[in-house]
Formats: structure tokens, C-alpha cells, sequence
């Protein structure tokens, strides 16, 4: 697949460096969840810049406060304590550190096909032996589970577990939903156990799959949360919410970010949110993800097997490899990219349009 050189971007669109314009519905792996170049969180980042733009967290600062209240409004009440990061994987490795010094205990279930981040910690926890290998030993008592298997978790669980992680859904692995019954399954093995259970909202957090967090789709709590993508629409900024009790196991000094909710990523994540709370993006995101994926599906393309969404994660399975028909897509003025060997995968913008939802299905119904 040839190599292009974006330049710009506003909305749903981006504009290589030689002027011709696509669809992206890669958008920063999931990062510019409301829309490259949007003018509302420019705004305030460019309005703080022009107060201060470094403060460590030894010191309060009101952009870190103002951002407090607002992930309060959006956060399950029982996550009310949180360390503020730069990355999805950074917050990973909070919540690990976290469930290990609240527990005592030292082993972790995660999920086959799942991915939480590339660092050690996170990288132990992920499951695909590509990403592995190289760096191995990684971690000790990190196990894999089937997903939405909860004998399989059941199985593996002892009172050496300090905590279970899995994305509800699983964005690396194929887009594929953990079930109501299996997360519920998860949260009652837990309790029972005392076990840490731990939410990946990474990608799913911030609208994405029709709920501010896709937690609300299953009518459960998890112990602790870790967010990031779209957090920051583009600035990098990430979240580990947890239960106070849990939190407060931590230690002073024990755990740190000298970049992490710095006062301009406090004021990109702070708009964000209210950008998506005032424009009513989380109906957004599910009714063009059900659009794209009815009208996938509708159509009974030939190479494709499955359409799959959560909102506005979209995975198409394919008969064969999905790359030359990446390939295809961005000649025709679509940006989307794969999702292991035979499944393409979108994350659009969640302001994106009908209009642009249907140019996309256009494009990918010419291509499959």
C-alpha cells in the first residue's frame, strides 16, 4: 500500500500534501473522536497556552480542577478517584500497579485477542505473541481466558488474582462486543474473590460505541477504568478512575506523570467532553454506526463474511486479506485500516454525518 502525507485535516475529512481529500475514518486510530481541527477545543487549548501550560500535580491548578468535575459528571459515581496520564497504555499500567498494591497479590486474567498497550506491563497483558516475543520475559502471572467465556475465566482465577482487564470490546482483536451475561458473570467472580476488575475504555471510552463509556451498556461497575484516545481529541491525555478505596492503596510518591493532566491536556480533555455532552454525539455515534453496519450488511458482498459494530467501531471480517482492499479504499478516497490479518476496521469521527457515512459505505461497496 502506497504512502501518503496528510497535511490537514477538519471534520471527518483530511487533505494529503498534494491536495487530494478523504474520508478518514482511521482518525488517529480513534483519537479525533469529535473531528480533526475542531474549533471548540482549539479554543481552550489556545486559551490556556496563553495562562500557563506546565503544572505538575504536586500543585493544584484550575484547568486539572475544572477537568476533575467534568470526568465526575461522566464517570460512574463509584470511580471518583483518578490519576490523570498521557497514554492509553500509561493508564494501563496505573490500573495494574494499582490492583497489585490493593490486593497484596500478584497475577492478572486477561483476555485472548485483547490488547491493553506495548509497554511491559501493558504489553504482559496482550494477548498476540507478534507484539510479545521480541521482549519476552515479559511479566510473570499474566493468563489468558477466552473472551465471553466465563468458565474459562473461572478456571484460571485463584486467590493470587489481583485483578482481571478486558476491553468491552475488543477493538485490536476484530471488534468483537463482550455479552451482558459474561461481563456480569465477570463482576459477581470478582466480588466473590475479592479480585480488582478492570475496564480497558481506551478505545471505547468518550461516545464511541453509543454510551460516554461502553461500561453502560452492561449495567455494571468495574473496580477501575482506564481511558485515553479520544480523551483529549488529538492532545495527548489519559485516565485511571478508580474506586476510592482501591485508589487510596497507593501510596504517596508510589506512582507519578510529570506530563500527565498538565494544563493544556486538562483543558483539551475538558472541552471535549462538553463539546460531546452538548451536541448529543453519543446518539450520534450509534445511530451512523447501526446506518454503516445495516447498509454493510444489506448489501451481502460477496468477500465479506461479517459486519460487526459498537457504535462507531466498525469491523468488516473478509474471505481473505483485508490490506489490498485497504489499499483500494484510500485510491478511492477512504481512509480505513485493518484489524489483524482479515478484518477492516473504522473509527470515524463520531460527528460524522449521514452523508459521509453513506460516501464511505459507497466507496467500500465498490471495493469489497
Amino acid at each position: 500500500m502506497r504512502s501518503i502525507s496528510i497535511a490537514k485535516g477538519k471534520g471527518s475529512r483530511v487533505w494529503d500534501s498534494n491536495g487530494k481529500e478523504y474520508l478518514d475514518f482511521v482518525a488517529g486510530f480513534g483519537v479525533a473522536i469529535i473531528g480533526h481541527n475542531n474549533s471548540f477545543v482549539n479554543s481552550a487549548i489556545q486559551s490556556q497556552m496563553s495562562r500557563i501550560s506546565a503544572n505538575p500535580q504536586i500543585f493544584h491548578n484550575d484547568a486539572r480542577e475544572a477537568l476533575i468535575k467534568k470526568m465526575l459528571e461522566v464517570l460512574p459515581k463509584e470511580n471518583s478517584r483518578m490519576f490523570f496520564g498521557n497514554s492509553g497504555a500509561e493508564s494501563v499500567e496505573c490500573a495494574l500497579k494499582i490492583a497489585r498494591k490493593f490486593t497484596g497479590r500478584k497475577k492478572f486474567i486477561s483476555m485472548k485477542r485483547g490488547f491493553h498497550g506495548r509497554t511491559l506491563g501493558a504489553l504482559s497483558a496482550t494477548w498476540k505473541p507478534a507484539y510479545r516475543q521480541s521482549f519476552e520475559p515479559l511479566l510473570e502471572g499474566f493468563e489468558f481466558a477466552e473472551f465471553n467465556s466465563l468458565e474459562s475465566v473461572e478456571k484460571l482465577a485463584d486467590s493470587e488474582t489481583a485483578g482481571i482487564i478486558i476491553e468491552p470490546v475488543q477493538g485490536e482483536g476484530g471488534i468483537f462486543k463482550a455479552s451482558i451475561e459474561f461481563m456480569k458473570g465477570l463482576r459477581e467472580l470478582c466480588d466473590s474473590k475479592g479480585i480488582a476488575l478492570i475496564f480497558d475504555e481506551v478505545q471505547t471510552g468518550f461516545g464511541r460505541t453509543g454510551k460516554f463509556f461502553a461500561l453502560g451498556h452492561y449495567g455494571i461497575v468495574p473496580d477501575i477504568i482506564c481511558t485515553n484516545k479520544g480523551m483529549g481529541n488529538g492532545f495527548p491525555v489519559g485516565a485511571t478512575a478508580a474506586r476510592p478505596e482501591i485508589f487510596e492503596a497507593l501510596g504517596k510518591s508510589e506512582h507519578q506523570s510529570t506530563m500527565g493532566g498538565n494544563p493544556l491536556a486538562s483543558a483539551a480533555a475538558g472541552a471535549t467532553i462538553e463539546f460531546i455532552l452538548k451536541n448529543s454525539l453519543c446518539g450520534n455515534a450509534e445511530r451512523i454506526g447501526n446506518r454503516i453496519k445495516e447498509r454493510l450488511s444489506q448489501a451481502r458482498l460477496e468477500g465479506v463474511r461479517e459486519v460487526r459494530a459498537a457504535g462507531m467501531m466498525i469491523g468488516i471480517e473478509l474471505r481473505a486479506e483485508a490490506m489490498p482492499k485497504i489499499a483500494q479504499a484510500m485510491e478511492k478516497g477512504l481512509l480505513v485500516y485493518n484489524s489483524g490479518i482479515n478484518v477492516i476496521r473504522m473509527l470515524p469521527p463520531i460527528t460524522t454525518t449521514a452523508e459521509e457515512a453513506d460516501r464511505a459505505c459507497e466507496i467500500l461497496e465498490a471495493v469489497l
